[in-house]
C-alpha cells in the first residue's frame, strides 16, 4: 500500500502513570489528527516512565527522526527530569530564563499563591534554544533548533503534559515552527468510509488490487466489532477514484464516507424521513438506547427505550405471553417478534427493534449456546420480522456486537436495502 513520506516525526510521551494505567493517553490519536491537518504524519510514537528512560528513548529518536516532540516531565517534582536530560543527551549548558521566572511567578501571584521555591527550575532553559510561553499553567516549553542539536540534525520540542497546557502550546507555539521544518506545500486528503456487515478479508478480495493501482492513493482497513473503516488517504483525485472502487463493490454496506457512526447515520436517516424509533433491550441491557442519546438530535427521533431483562418485565411492558415464553424460552424467535410488537403498540414509533440473547459466560445450551441472540424489527403496517445472529464473544463485545447488529437492521430497513 502506498505510504508517502515527509519530516520524520517521533514523539515520546513521558509519565509513569501512563504506563500503569491511571491516566489515559490521549495525546497519540490527538497528534495524529492535528499534524495530518498540516500534512504531517508521526513515524513513531513511544511512552516511557518518568525518569532515566526517557534518556534512552531520546537518544534513539533523535539519531533517526527530523523532529522529536518529547511531552511531560516539565514539573517541579524531583521525577520531573525531561528538561535535565535533554541538556544531557544534547550536550547543552542549562540557564534560568528571567521572562519565564517573571511570567511564573506572575501567574501565582494573580491566584494569591505563594510561588515554591522547587517551581524555580521549571524556568530553565537550554542556552541557546527558545522558551514557549505556557499562560495556562506554570511549565515553559523549549524548542531546540536543528542548529543547537551536536548530535545529529533533529529539531526538539519539550512540551508540558496537562493537554490543557498541551494543546494551546502546540498550536500556538508549534505549528509554525513545524511549518518551517516541514516545508509542506501539498497536502493530502483523507476519507474514511464506514462499512458494516461485511469482513477485511471482502475486501481483500474484492477491491484491494484495484486499489493499490490508483496512482497516489494510500489505503488502509481498521476493523472493528460489526464495522470495517477503509481509510483513503491522497488528492482529490485518488479519493474519488478510491471511493467510487469500493462503493461499486460494497454501498450496500455504507454506513458513512463523513465518518458519522453508524447511530449517527440512524438518527439522521430517521429524522430525514420524519419517523420515530422505539426499542426493547434485553441482553444488551439498554446499550442500544445509550448509542442513540449519545447522538445530538436524537430526541427528534427516539422516543422510548424499554430495557426488559427478566421475563416478568417482558410480559408486563411489552405483553409478551408468559406461555410463549415458558414454550420457546426468552431467547427465541417468538419471544423477539412479541418484544419488537410490544414496543411498537406501547410507544407509537415507526418502527421498533427488540434483542434477547445469551451473553453468557454460562446459561448455553446445544440448541442454544452461548452467544446466540434473536432481533425483532417491527414496523407500523408492515409484517414484523425477526433474525438469529450468533456473536460468541465475552459479555462487552457481545452486547456491542448485538447492538451493532440491531442498528443495522434500522439503517438496512430506512435505506430499502
Amino acid at each position: 500500500m502506498t505510504q508517502v513520506q515527509g519530516v520524520r516525526i517521533e514523539i515520546i510521551n513521558t509519565g509513569t502513570e501512563l504506563l500503569l494505567g491511571n491516566t489515559l493517553n490521549t495525546h497519540s490519536a490527538w497528534f495524529g489528527r492535528e499534524l495530518f491537518k498540516l500534512g504531517l504524519r508521526i513515524a513513531r510514537q513511544t511512552t516511557v516512565p518518568d525518569g532515566d528512560a526517557i534518556r534512552d528513548s531520546l537518544e534513539e529518536a533523535i539519531s533517526r527522526a527530523d523532529v522529536v516532540i518529547v511531552t511531560g516531565g516539565l514539573g517541579p517534582t524531583s521525577d520531573d527530569l525531561t528538561r535535565e536530560i535533554t541538556a544531557e543527551v544534547l550536550g547543552l549548558e542549562m540557564i534560568m530564563d528571567e521572562a519565564a521566572l517573571r511570567s511564573m511567578e506572575a501567574f501565582f501571584a494573580v491566584r494569591g499563591l505563594a510561588m515554591a521555591e522547587a517551581n524555580r527550575k521549571q524556568a530553565l532553559c537550554l542556552v541557546g534554544a527558545d522558551s514557549l510561553a505556557n499562560p495556562h499553567g506554570t511549565a515553559p516549553g523549549i524548542y531546540v533548533p536543528p542548529r543547537l542539536n551536536s548530535r545529529s540534525n533533529c529539531a526538539v520540542f519539550l512540551l508540558p503534559g496537562p493537554p490543557r497546557e498541551l494543546y494551546p502550546m502546540v498550536h500556538e507555539q508549534v505549528i509554525p515552527r513545524l511549518r518551517a521544518l516541514a516545508g509542506v506545500e501539498i497536502v493530502n486528503e483523507a476519507l474514511v468510509l464506514k462499512f458494516t456487515g461485511i469482513g477485511e478479508s471482502s475486501f481483500h478480495e474484492g477491491v484491494d488490487q484495484r486499489l493499490a493501482a490508483v496512482p497516489g492513493l494510500e489505503y488502509g482497513y481498521c476493523a472493528h466489532i460489526g464495522e470495517v473503516d477503509l481509510r483513503l488517504i491522497g488528492t482529490a483525485e485518488s479519493l474519488a477514484e478510491g471511493r467510487k472502487i469500493a462503493l461499486e463493490q460494497f454501498e450496500s454496506f455504507l454506513i458513512s464516507d463523513d465518518e458519522s457512526s453508524l447511530e449517527e447515520t440512524v438518527v439522521r436517516l430517521m429524522a430525514a424521513r420524519g419517523m420515530k424509533l422505539a426499542l426493547a433491550e434485553s441482553c444488551t441491557g439498554g446499550l442500544i438506547s445509550h448509542r442513540i442519546t449519545n447522538v445530538p438530535g436524537a430526541s427528534e427521533v427516539f422516543t422510548h427505550g424499554f430495557i426488559t431483562y427478566a421475563n416478568a418485565a417482558k410480559s408486563e411492558l411489552l405483553g409478551v405471553s408468559p406461555e410463549d415464553i415458558e414454550t420457546h424460552g426468552a431467547v427465541s424467535e417468538t419471544v423477539a417478534r412479541a418484544m419488537a410488537e410490544g414496543a411498537l403498540r406501547a410507544s407509537g414509533a415507526c418502527i421498533a427493534v427488540s434483542v434477547t440473547g445469551i451473553a453468557g459466560p454460562g446459561g448455553g445450551s446445544e440448541e442454544k449456546p452461548v452467544g446466540t441472540a434473536w432481533l425483532g424489527l417491527a414496523v407500523k403496517g408492515e409484517p414484523t420480522k425477526a433474525y438469529k445472529i450468533f456473536h460468541p464473544r465475552n459479555r462487552r463485545d457481545f452486547k456491542l456486537a448485538v447492538s451493532q447488529a440491531a442498528l443495522e437492521a434500522v439503517r438496512r430497513k430506512l435505506k430499502g436495502i
